[in-house]
C-alpha cells in the first residue's frame, strides 16, 4: 500500500457528528446534484483531497485521506490510513437534488481495529444514516446506504476514528434513486420453551425478568423460526410445542418460519436421518408422509389462527433429505420429495413463502450445483436461504458473492437463514463451546458483545446491498439457548450440556445482550 507522507502528531480533538460542515462555511462546499469523480481517478495517486471532494480533520490530519492505486475498477481508490491515530471524513456535498428516496452504493475494504469506520448521508434533511465498512482486507465487498431526502441537498461522508495503521478503502460510489432495507430481522428461538421448563430466566438488559419473546420483540426482532421434529425423543420442538410458541409469537406482532428438518432430531449436511415412524418406507411412501406431515402442522397452525408466513422445507439440504432416499445422488427422488413438501405448505396457504435452505453460505460453487440441480429437476420454490457462520463458511466477500449469484442466478429472494457470533470464549456450563478459541474468530470480529453486533451489522448490510432488492433478512441462530440444566444439544440425552450458551443474545447472567442492537437495523 502506497502511504502519504507521514503525518504531524497532534492531540485528537473530539470529532462530534456533523462537526465537519458546522465547521465550515457553507460556500466553501462544492455543489453539484450527482457525483463527481465517484471512481477517484481525477488525480492519480497521493491527492489529499480528490477532486470534487473535501476533506476534514479537526486534528489537522487531513493527509490521512488519499487517492492511491489499486482500485476496485479502474486504476485508483480512495484510502484512509496514518501511522498514528487519526480523526479524518472526505465528504461531498450535493445540492439541487429531487426530494425523495435515494440510495448510495459503494465498493469497500478495510483491514478493521478503528473505533469507528463508516459511510454516512448527513444533512439530507432527516436522520443521519450510517453504514458501517466490514472488516474484509482483500475482497471488495458492496455496501449501501439508503436515506430520504426533504431538502435538496444530502452529504457524503466517509468517516474514519482510527488508531495507528488502521486502513481503508473506498471506490466506485453512486447515488441514485432508490431505498434499501431489510424486512427480516429475525431469530431462531426453537430452545426457548425446554430452556423454560428447566427453569431458564430472561431478563431485560437493566435485569427486569420477562418474557424472552416480548424482551426480543422490545429490542426490533419481527420474525420468529421455529424448528419442527416428527417425535422427538424429549418432547421438544415438535407440533404440540410448536403451536403453543407460535401464539406467543403472533401475540406479539412477530411472523413466522416453520423450519421442517423431516427427522426426530438434528438434520444438517452431515446428518439427514429419516423419523423412525417412516423407517422402512418406500419412496412413494416418503413423499406422502412428507405431505401428510408438513400439512398436518401448517394446517393446525392455520387453525388457531396463526398461520406460517414462511415455510423451509428442509434444513440445511446440501445433501439432500431423508437418506437415502432423498439424497442428493437420487435428484428426480429429492426433487419429488421437496416439491410433496411445497404442495403441502400451498394447500393450507397459497401465500406462504416456500424456502430451500442449504448450509455453507460462501461456497459459491456447491450453491449453483445444488440451486441448478434443483431447477433442472422441477423443484419448486420461492425464496433460497442460506447459513452463513463466518468461522466455518469463508469470507465476508465469499458471502456476498454467493448470495448475490444466488439472487440474481435463479430470480429468488434471498436470506440468511443462520448466522450466530460469540460474545465471549468461555463456557458456563461443563460441555465445551463450539466457538471457543481466539484463533477460531472471524479476524477484525473480537468475541465480545460489541463484536458479535459488529458482525450482525456487517452481514445484514451484505443482505441489504443484494442487488435488486432481492435481499430479505436475517436470522439469528438460537438467540435464547442459553445454560440451562437439562437443555442440552441431544434430546435423547437430558445430561448433555449446551454448546452454543456464548453465542446467545442473553449473556452469562440472563440479561439481554447490547447486541440486540442489530434487530433495529434499518
Amino acid at each position: 500500500m502506497f502511504h502519504p507522507r507521514r503525518t504531524l502528531k497532534a492531540l485528537l480533538l473530539p470529532l462530534a457528528a456533523g462537526l465537519a460542515l458546522a465547521a465550515l462555511p457553507a460556500q466553501t462546499a462544492r455543489a453539484a446534484s450527482t457525483l463527481t469523480n465517484a471512481g477517484f481517478e481525477s488525480d492519480g495517486a497521493g491527492t489529499a483531497t480528490p477532486a470534487g471532494w473535501s476533506t476534514y480533520s479537526a486534528a489537522g490530519q487531513n493527509a490521512a485521506s488519499f487517492t492511491e492505486a489499486g482500485g476496485h475498477s479502474g486504476g485508483y481508490r480512495l484510502s484512509h490510513w496514518a501511522s498514528g491515530a487519526y480523526k479524518v471524513e472526505t465528504y461531498q456535498y450535493l445540492s439541487g437534488l429531487t426530494n425523495g428516496s435515494y440510495k448510495l452504493t459503494a465498493w469497500v475494504r478495510s483491514g478493521g481495529g478503528q473505533n469507528a469506520a463508516y459511510i454516512a448521508l448527513k444533512n439530507c434533511g432527516g436522520a443521519e444514516q450510517r453504514t458501517d465498512l466490514p472488516v474484509s482486507s482483500s475482497g471488495w465487498i458492496r455496501i449501501v446506504v439508503p436515506v430520504a431526502v426533504t431538502n435538496n441537498q444530502c452529504t457524503i461522508s466517509i468517516n474514519s476514528d482510527a488508531n495507528a495503521g488502521n486502513w481503508l478503502n473506498v471506490d466506485d460510489l453512486t447515488f441514485t434513486s432508490g431505498t434499501t432495507g431489510l424486512s427480516i430481522k429475525g431469530a431462531d428461538i426453537s430452545s426457548l420453551v425446554k430452556s423454560e421448563a428447566k427453569g431458564g430466566v430472561y431478563k431485560t438488559g437493566s435485569g427486569a425478568t420477562g418474557d424472552a419473546v416480548t424482551i426480543l420483540k422490545n429490542a426490533g426482532m419481527n420474525y420468529a423460526r421455529l424448528k419442527v421434529w416428527v417425535n422427538p425423543a424429549d418432547g421438544y420442538n415438535n407440533k404440540a410445542r410448536v403451536l403453543a410458541v407460535a401464539k406467543r409469537v403472533k401475540a406479539a406482532g412477530q411472523k413466522l418460519l416453520v423450519d421442517f428438518h423431516y427427522s426426530d432430531t438434528w438434520a444438517d449436511p452431515g446428518a439427514q436421518s429419516k423419523p423412525a415412524a417412516w423407517a422402512g418406507h418406500s419412496y412413494t411412501q416418503l413423499k406422502t408422509d412428507v405431505y401428510n406431515h408438513t400439512y398436518d402442522v401448517l394446517n393446525a397452525l392455520k387453525a388457531q389462527g396463526t398461520t406460517a408466513d414462511m415455510v423451509q422445507v428442509g434444513n440445511e439440504i446440501n445433501g439432500g433429505m431423508l437418506w437415502n432416499e432423498g439424497s442428493t445422488s437420487n435428484w428426480s427422488q429429492l426433487a419429488g420429495l421437496l416439491n410433496s413438501g411445497y404442495d403441502a405448505v400451498k394447500a393450507v396457504n397459497p401465500s406462504t413463502t416456500v424456502a430451500l435452505h442449504l448450509a455453507k453460505g460462501g461456497d459459491l460453487s456447491g450453491t449453483r450445483w445444488w440451486f441448478d440441480s434443483a431447477v433442472a429437476n422441477g423443484v419448486k420454490f420461492d425464496a433460497i436461504g442460506l447459513s452463513y457462520y463466518g468461522y466455518w463458511h469463508g469470507t465476508l466477500y465469499d458471502f456476498q458473492t454467493t448470495l448475490d449469484d444466488a439472487a440474481a442466478r435463479y430470480g429468488k429472494p434471498v436470506f440468511v437463514a443462520e448466522t450466530a457470533y460469540p460474545f465471549r470464549l468461555d463456557s458456563e456450563d461443563a460441555h465445551e463451546n463450539i466457538i471457543d478459541l481466539s484463533t477460531e474468530l472471524v479476524p477484525g470480529y473480537p468475541a465480545s458483545a460489541a463484536g458479535q453486533l459488529a458482525w450482525m451489522n456487517a452481514v445484514a448490510n451484505i443482505v441489504e446491498a443484494v442487488p435488486g432488492g432481492r435481499g430479505l433478512g436475517v436470522f439469528y441462530w438460537e438467540a435464547t439457548w442459553t445454560a440451562v440444566t437439562g437443555n442440552g444439544w441431544d434430546p435423547t440425552d437430558a445430561s448433555s450440556g449446551n454448546g452454543w450458551e456464548n453465542q446467545a443474545l442473553f449473556g452469562y447472567d440472563d440479561r439481554a445482550l447490547s447486541s440486540m442492537a442489530w434487530f433495529r437495523h434499518r
